[in-house]
């Protein structure tokens, strides 16, 4: 019934405005002389032809030609290490495959990494294929402009997916990207740095309170049971808040549920792991110095022991500590309120550019990378636990899915009881530095605002991404 409850809540979707242009990065040929698009008297699929599984698109597909043809292609991503390492070597795996098609890597951290995509789409200078956030869709192409309907490229295996999921992505009735998994925050903690303080993991929102005074007192004061930035303090106050009230964050994609009082609440229960001495300041994660956590030299080493983070990045933080430590996952607090709060969504997906020169090979690429052997292989949970019936019986049957990710990815679809609204992740609302998100956590804990200013501004902010008005 929860997972019911994750689609229903993630299928509920608004379209958002939509930017122009996006160019193959393979070509410099301007979009309209593009050679392969998909035909212009394509029909959005059925009703039954998606409950069938039949996600495909009227008239004749667009198929890679058989050809000795050079082609270059390029892909963009964001990541970890560990992500980075994985996806080059399926990229090495693909063009030994096809000699023919050479392929440049555009990668990094998040970081930074929407604003330069952005200005891309915006260029049309992006990339042909391109690892995308679901709300991109919208955000990006919510006219279906910028992405290629996927389901018209016949090189891509769309029948390895269940129809709920790959309807998730289509917007303006084009499937504008493959979701590879689904994902939603949980907490992950060092446990060798919590032996040495000489208590257990955290089990109750009560144990992680308690923990911060432990941590101070016998570890000292660089020490903290758990480090989150401005925008993990707004995912995990959202769990807090949906778990005590039981409601979603945003009803019908349209309207805040929350009020200013409730919210000030929930900013009040950010502030006290702060005051508690459970979460370092914004002031001195800032100062330490990284671009990400997971490069944070105070959680490599240990004395940042817990993180809020997405289930599919197990990976890369566990990958950053030092050796010989213990990275677990850990559990939801029951005592956080009656419902089980928390929500799930696409963790992210893969588009193809509409202008792409080269869009049949794209769909290769795709295809190889996230349903066939030697790619899915490679690849493993990389991204999270794959969606595609193919890569997912192959990473169970070689034993190649992380246990980690694998362990927090069921506990969370388990717990989780809403979807996500498309505008949460509103770049308006959490781009640093000038998001709403970095406004109101940041000057609550800068002490700029109080409990009550800091959920006023946080109120406003979403509300007038809601409404248009942003």
């Amino acid at each position: 019934m929860k997972t019911k409850k994750i689609i229903a809540g993630i299928m509920s979707l608004a379209v958002a405005g939509a930017l122009a242009g996006c160019g193959g990065g393979s070509s410099n040929t301007a979009p309209e002389q593009a050679t392969t698009q998909a035909p212009a008297d394509t029909a959005a699929p059925t009703v039954e032809e998606q409950e069938a599984g039949a996600v495909t698109t009227a008239g004749e597909q667009v198929t890679a030609a058989e050809t000795n043809e050079n082609i270059s292609l390029s892909i963009s991503w964001w990541g970890g290490d560990s992500r980075h390492e994985a996806t080059q070597k399926a990229l090495d795996a693909f063009t030994a495959a096809h000699p023919n098609i050479t392929i440049e890597p555009q990668f990094g951290a998040w970081s930074g990494w929407e604003e330069k995509m952005s200005t891309a789409f915006y260029a049309g200078t992006a990339p042909d294929v391109n690892q995308v956030n679901w709300n991109w869709l919208y955000n990006f192409s919510g006219d279906g402009s910028i992405f290629a309907d996927i389901s018209a490229l016949a090189d891509f295996d769309t029948s390895q997916y269940d129809p709920v999921a790959l309807k998730q992505c289509t917007v303006a009735n084009k499937l504008q990207a493959i979701p590879v998994s689904m994902t939603g925050r949980i907490f992950y903690w060092n446990k060798s740095t919590f032996e040495k303080a000489g208590i257990d993991t955290p089990k109750s929102l009560a144990d992680l309170l308690a923990a911060g005074e432990t941590f101070k007192t016998v570890l000292g004061d660089d020490y903290y049971p758990l480090a989150v930035g401005e925008y993990d303090r707004m995912i995990l106050m959202t769990l807090y808040l949906e778990s005590k009230y039981g409601k979603e964050w945003v009803k019908d994609n349209t309207t805040l549920n929350y009020t200013v009082e409730e919210i000030a609440d929930g900013m009040a229960f950010i502030d006290s792991l702060e005051d508690a001495h459970v979460i370092p300041s914004i002031a001195t994660i800032t100062g330490d110095g990284a671009d990400s956590l997971d490069k944070n030299p105070k959680w490599m080493e240990g004395k940042y022991a817990g993180i809020f983070e997405w289930d599919s990045s197990a990976g890369k933080y566990e990958g950053a500590l030092n050796e010989g430590q213990e990275f677990i996952v850990g559990e939801y607090f029951p005592d956080m309120g009656e419902t089980h709060g928390g929500f799930a969504k696409v963790s992210l997906g893969f588009s193809i550019c509409e202008t792409s020169q080269h869009k049949a090979e794209a769909a290769q690429l795709l295809n190889f990378m996230l349903n066939e052997a030697e790619g899915v292989e490679i690849m493993g949970s990389e991204r999270g636990i794959p969606l595609s019936k193919s890569a997912l019986s192959l990473c169970k049957e070689k034993g190649i899915l992380n246990p980690t990710v694998a362990e927090a990815n069921a506990k969370v679809l388990t717990w989780v009881s809403f979807g996500l609204d498309p505008n949460y992740e509103n770049a308006k609302l959490k781009n640093a530095p000038d998001g709403v998100y970095q406004d109101a956590f940041g000057g609550l804990s800068f002490d700029e605002y109080d409990v009550n200013k800091a959920a006023q501004v946080l109120y406003d902010g979403v509300t007038a991404v809601l409404s248009g008005q942003a």
